[in-house]
């Protein structure tokens, strides 16, 4: 999210067209937009702590900067990956002291507020409920799980999307016009090569064309190709925090989709995760928990073959392992699916702590040792080997023991239980 704005000329090019006005700001207009609650909130002149929340490149750092110039405030900008609870109580001290002598409030941004351990959000509370300052903070994470809830509930949430294409649009145009750029222009193809890279992100567009830019100055017409941006860029912009809500959004993507049976979608997160850096036993070991939680019986294979793809993994490792992975995603996205086997785990914990300490029968018990018959033990114990049909009806549970594993209706698993069915 960026704008016409007034960084010096040796500025990175997303600095130089950093907004000073809500007006000249691009995008996020549910926030920022005539009747949006950012600009209302401003207007009241009733400014409130708030906390942005939204991918890299959205424009939290610019809209803070924006909203404490429209509010006449002054802003303290704190990096919770550099700053402590000694910078945070410093800048609180200061934001009263100016509230004291003038009357004017400061707003205290942190950026990466989600960094910020415990004691660190602690620290900012009394002055936030005092209004001493007023706290933005952004955070490209889940705040619900990364945000001291004290803290949160003291705050207004905020949620940035990315930019859309026709926001970008206006971006790249804005950036071709800058006088960093004179007589530089760009291909259609360049154009939607830059917008695809971007991928809703403000920043990586305007750094790809300043540094695609850089590529054409000299040449004879001075125009961006994609060659250019391909060079500029040189990998692709994938977001990914493997300690993030981002990580959590595609593994649970990957296990849904290898549970909703589409193997091109499961495939899809597999190389995406693996590309983005993923660790591939975390994936590997979400795969043999799947083959059990949402295949079963309906196919027992599925186990084998995400534990052997695992054992690949151990064995040959990463690029090569690859191969196993894949293979073990496609197959489990492809088998026939039954949670009769999680089902069964949750009726046996309730069995258990319904029946407590229920005693094992008495023919089941241990008949090994001398005297044990006398108390009974192993009497009256069927030995199902000895029956033709391989079983016999006798009591293997405690008493009262009700019907734990319902089997499903895909695959095996009906034929596997038909013998208990037809006893």
């Amino acid at each position: 999210m960026s704008g016409a704005g007034a960084g010096s000329a040796t500025a990175p090019l997303a600095a130089r067209l950093r907004p000073r006005t809500l007006d000249e700001v691009v995008g996020q207009q549910h926030l920022i937009g005539p009747e949006g609650p950012i600009r209302r909130t401003i207007a009241s002149g009733r400014l409130s702590s708030m906390v942005l929340w939204g991918p890299p490149g959205t424009g939290k750092t610019t809209l803070a900067g924006v909203i404490a110039a429209e509010a006449n405030a002054e802003m303290i900008v704190l990096s919770a990956v550099t700053a402590g609870v000694k910078d945070v109580r410093a800048a609180v001290v200061e934001g009263r002291e100016r509230l004291r002598r003038t009357q004017r409030r400061t707003i205290l941004f942190v950026d990466e507020i989600h960094r910020f351990n415990k004691s660190q959000q602690d620290a900012l509370l009394p002055s936030v409920e005092a209004g001493d300052v007023v706290l933005i903070g952004a955070t490209t994470e889940n705040p619900s799980f990364e945000v001291n809830a004290a803290l949160l509930s003291r705050s207004i949430l905020y949620r940035l999307a990315p930019l859309e294409p026709e926001d970008l649009s206006v971006l790249l145009d804005r950036g071709l016009a800058d006088p960093g750029l004179e007589g530089v222009t760009a291909t259609d193809d360049a154009r939607a090569a830059l917008l695809h890279a971007a991928d809703g992100d403000a920043r990586v567009l305007l750094t790809g064309l300043d540094a695609a830019a850089a590529l054409a100055v000299g040449t004879e017409d001075g125009e961006i190709t994609p060659e250019m941006v391909q060079s500029a860029l040189a990998q692709p912009h994938l977001r990914y925090d493997k300690a993030g809500d981002n990580h959590y959004d595609q593994v649970s993507a990957f296990i849904k989709s290898m549970r909703g049976s589409d193997p091109d979608a499961a495939m899809y997160w597999l190389t995406r995760m693996l590309a983005e850096g993923e660790d591939p036993r975390f994936l590997a070991r979400r795969m043999v928990i799947l083959a059990s939680e949402d295949i079963g019986l309906a196919h027992p294979q599925a186990l084998a073959v995400s534990v052997a793809a695992f054992e690949a993994l151990d064995r040959v490792g990463l690029p090569e392992a690859r191969f196993a992975l894949s293979q073990a995603c496609i197959h489990l996205a492809l088998a026939p699916k039954s949670n009769a086997v999680t089902r069964a785990m949750a009726k046996a914990d309730a069995e258990v702590e319904r029946l407590g300490n229920a005693p094992v029968p008495a023919s089941l018990r241990d008949a090994h040792y001398k005297g044990a018959k006398r108390l009974g033990h192993g009497v009256g114990y069927a030995y199902p080997h000895d029956d033709e049909r391989g079983w016999v009806d006798q009591q293997y549970g405690p008493d009262g023991l009700r019907r734990i594993y319902e089997p499903g209706d895909h695959g095996a698993e009906p034929t596997l239980n038909s013998w208990r069915d037809s006893r």
